[in-house]
């Protein structure tokens, strides 16, 4: 009887992860809606883009961010720190900090920042849904 628990368990928990806080909602849903405006094929997010967008060295932004993985490190579950100035980030995982991506004026800020910072130009409304899509499921 367990086994069928822990089954239910494994499947259902990252379903409900996903569906989140109608916060974090309402903020992909206005995403998706400017990404579709951008482009009548957008069909959804995308976790595999988010983690690319996360983990790659990009050219354009800041020496000293060249990726989000110098502030957030290799594992978006733990504590990171301000490659500029030292100060310690919070885990960007809303698995470990839930009140992640919850507050549409303090994500579009950060994203205005880091993005500057990192990529060189400011985000696309699909990679900001890309990204958190894949910082949901972490």
């Amino acid at each position: 009887m367990l086994r069928p628990i822990l089954f239910a368990a494994v499947i259902v928990a990252p379903t409900l992860a996903m569906a989140g806080n109608p916060d974090r909602n309402a903020i992909i849903a206005d995403y998706a809606e400017q990404a579709r405006a951008a482009d009548a094929g957008f069909a959804a997010f995308s976790a595999t883009r988010g983690e690319t967008l996360f983990r790659t060295k990009w050219p354009g932004g800041d020496p000293r961010t060249p990726s989000c993985t110098a502030c957030h490190t290799g594992n978006p579950r733990n504590p990171g720190r301000n490659a500029k100035t030292g100060r310690p980030i919070d885990p960007v995982a809303v698995s470990v900090n839930p009140s992640r991506f919850t507050d549409a004026g303090d994500v579009e800020k950060q994203f205005t920042r880091d993005c500057k910072s990192v990529l060189g130009r400011p985000c696309t409304p699909l990679e900001k849904g890309d990204y958190i899509t894949f910082m949901t499921g972490q």
